[in-house]
């Protein structure tokens, strides 16, 4: 191909626009506009669309970033206080509780619990407290509300809540509270909620009931496709439809009302599931038309929070901004010991929030998420996760090259142990490891998971799959817990030696072994050898390498190990048939109390009998009896007492492998201020402090122009015009040539 010499300068035009982009690519790389950059807006990565943000049905990780910014329960966690403790949110004290007995009498606040047949909590709500603008609000000056009836014409080109020309608002009432406890019986999103308070708030199961019997008549007479899934109903006005449990006092108290005693309720006072809902909004998305366009609640949320969602784009990105209408809360002043030198106190009475927004972006794969963090594009890597962070300590601690860049960037990595466990189970309905048909097996059965227990080394676990960042469990009550400082290990699995403890020789657990009737691994009746299954769930190299380790484990003992390895929902559905036999099993506490970890355990709710969160469907009469009587207590010496007992009677029937409490990390750039990670607190958006000015200087410090480009240059345009530039003269002196001979 011949190269003349404006080919030549049109191609050097090519390659030094190419070099222009490499050298720039920063802006490539961004997962936001770079305008952002310079805002008070905090960056972040989410990994998976929420399905919902409906307070009646949201409860899961990746759905609680966006609704516990959005909605107000009447309580909160103190943000810096460990052991957590709850302090008012939208009500102006902490609730006021009353004990009644059966005739309906008031009883002392230190009644016992068995003589406690009702508690009547009163709720007091702060006046003043608005929603954010919202067009179900709006209003004309005759105060009717302007989109409630809307026609299809009037809904063409409407996708999301700021499509309306105009938008409303209202104060918070206590008739809103009680609008979102009725709206939990739906029958048209399931609750994750529903069938546990049911069992406790007054009447709540009956009306449930009642509820089905309403929807199914507002049923009648609609064909299968307009009352099915992609169908249309009438609005259900939960404004008619009312029940004991649920009083409004007035317009800022409301009342609620328990069965017996139930200390824990407290604590759903913290969930969104008691996020106040306005019937306003409720009949506003209920219109024809709303839902193809998906304008709903599990969409575009609607609360008195510091932040509304503005923008939703599924798979994509969204985005908070900030609830002009929030009326602002001070930044706490107390803490734990070492909160005011790492610089947690140092907004102390500021009002908050400080932060005008969130925009996140999806991100599917941790590489890429992780390298735009490491470019300052994002601030937190994925908000309220701990893995990335995880991740990154470890990075630190092996003294990797991302580790030098994570140490230079000032990245902050603080941790703290989750509340929440993973352990291994034995189910106790099975013939072989479970509570044993006779006094004469169930002991055999005993001693065979106290040899397992033995075996099992959780420390070499810990070292070898969570690179040292957690703590093995020595029983139910995990770290942090009232109650936990009483179990300070195990002694069914450990001795006490010079003041720490140790695990047992392998020698005793094979002395057990042939107490259980396997000498050696093998059946001392028929000479078989010894199989358990364990059913598992998970792939990849990850799990693999697990699986295999747990094999070693049983392989001390000379056990074989059959693993059963499924997806989640066959795992589950073993589960609730109780056909696993040894079981791998995780749980992060809804609520900061032993009685949340405890109930685990509770036989009552066994997985199968009661569909409940017992998976080992563990039955111990004792234990039950002192569940009975912890659950009703409040945080005494004597609550503190039955939970040491109850630790001991688990341990001794070792029913559980307690496994470890892991470690939360979270990752926080330098200029974001005031992060405590947290597993339990999930509104902590609104403490959070940025320095935009600081993001962009070192973004563009961390994003320079690379010189490597222009010196490809250099070398391009030597090697492309000094050949074409002597081709060019060997053509002029041919041309030459030939003219002369010519």
């Amino acid at each position: 191909m011949r190269l003349t010499l404006s080919r030549s300068f049109r191609l050097l035009t090519r390659l030094l626009l190419v070099c222009l982009i490499a050298a720039g690519c920063d802006v490539v790389n961004a997962p936001v506009n770079q305008d952002l950059l310079g805002r008070n807006i905090l960056l972040s990565s989410y990994s998976e669309t929420p399905k919902h943000l409906d307070s009646v049905a949201s409860y899961s990780n990746n759905e609680t970033p966006w609704t516990y910014a959005i909605y107000e329960p009447p309580l909160k966690y103190h943000y810096l206080k460990r052991p957590y403790e709850l302090v008012p949110r939208t009500l102006a004290s902490m609730p006021v509780t009353t004990y009644y007995d059966k005739a309906g009498q008031p009883l002392p606040a230190d009644a016992p619990g068995p003589s406690i047949a009702r508690s009547v909590m009163e709720l007091r709500i702060r006046p003043g407290i608005r929603y954010q603008p919202h067009p179900a609000f709006a209003a004309d000056d005759s105060g009717r509300l302007l989109y409630h009836a809307l026609t299809a014409a009037e809904l063409e080109g409407k996708r999301a809540p700021g499509d309306f020309a105009r938008s409303g608002t209202r104060e918070l009432v206590a008739a809103d509270y009680a609008y979102a406890i009725r709206r939990l019986a739906t029958p048209r999103i399931e609750s994750p909620a529903f069938g546990f308070l049911s069992e406790h708030i007054t009447g709540l199961k009956a009306y449930g009931e009642r509820i089905k019997q309403v929807n199914t008549r507002m049923k009648e007479g609609l064909s299968a496709r307009e009352a099915g899934r992609f169908g249309h109903l009438p609005w259900l006005d939960f404004r008619q439809h009312d029940f004991p449990g649920v009083e409004v006092v007035d317009s800022h108290t409301l009342r609620i009302s328990i069965d017996g005693k139930y200390p824990q309720f407290k604590f759903w006072l913290a969930m969104t599931f008691f996020a106040p809902l306005a019937w306003e909004v409720d009949a506003f998305y209920s219109q024809p038309g709303m839902k193809a366009r998906n304008l709903t609640l599990d969409t575009w949320p609607v609360g008195t929070g510091p932040y509304m969602l503005t923008e939703y784009t599924p798979n994509h990105r969204m985005v908070l901004a900030r609830n002009p209408n929030f009326r602002g809360e001070p930044y706490p002043c107390e803490g734990e010991p070492q909160d005011k030198a790492e610089g947690l106190l140092a907004d102390c009475g500021k009002t908050t929030p400080f932060i005008d927004g969130m925009v996140s972006v999806i991100e599917k794969e941790s590489s890429p998420m992780t390298a735009k963090f490491l470019q300052g594009y994002y601030d937190m890597p994925q908000f309220e996760r701990g893995e990335p962070g995880t991740s990154m300590q470890v990075a630190i601690d092996d003294d990797t090259g991302r580790a030098r860049e994570l140490v230079a960037h000032k990245i902050k990595l603080p941790s703290t142990l989750q509340v929440g466990l993973w352990y291994y189970g034995f189910n106790w309905l099975d013939p072989v490891v479970g509570a044993g048909r006779t006094p004469e097996e169930a002991e055999r059965n005993r001693r065979l998971r106290q040899a397992i227990a033995i075996a099992f080394d959780f420390e070499e676990y810990i070292q070898i799959f969570q690179d040292n960042r957690a703590r093995p469990n020595a029983g139910p009550v995990v770290p942090g817990l009232f109650g936990s400082e009483t179990v300070k290990f195990n002694p069914q699995v450990y001795d006490m030696v010079d003041g720490k403890p140790r695990r047992k020789s392998l020698d005793e657990a094979r002395r057990l072994l042939a107490e259980a009737g396997y000498p050696d691994g093998r059946d001392a009746a028929t000479g078989k050898p010894l199989v358990i299954n364990y059913d598992t769930q998970g792939v990849g190299p990850g799990y693999k390498a697990r699986n295999d380790w747990t094999s070693k484990q049983f392989a001390k003992l000379n056990i074989a190990l059959e693993i059963r390895n499924t997806d989640y929902n066959r795992f589950q559905d073993k589960m609730r048939k109780g056909a696993a036999q040894f079981f791998s099993w995780g749980w992060l506490a809804d609520y900061p109390d032993p009685e949340n970890f405890l109930f685990l355990l509770y036989g009552p709710n066994s997985k199968v009998k009661g569909d409940g969160e017992n998976t080992a469907n563990y039955v111990n009469p004792e234990f039950d009896a002192l569940f009975e009587k912890m659950k009703d207590l409040d945080d005494t010496p004597e609550r503190l007492s039955i939970i040491q007992r109850m630790s001991e009677i688990v341990q001794k029937d070792g029913v559980w492998l307690f496994g470890y409490s892991d470690e939360y990390t979270g990752a926080y750039q330098q200029w974001l201020t005031n992060g405590k990670p947290s597993n339990i607190i999930r509104d902590s958006l609104i403490y959070l402090r940025l320095d935009p000015k600081l993001r962009v200087e070192m973004v563009r410090q961390w994003n320079a122009p690379h010189p490597w480009p222009l010196a490809w240059l250099g070398a391009g345009l030597v090697a492309l015009i000094v050949p074409a530039w002597f081709a060019w003269r060997r053509r002029q002196r041919a041309t030459a040539l030939a003219g002369r001979i010519g």
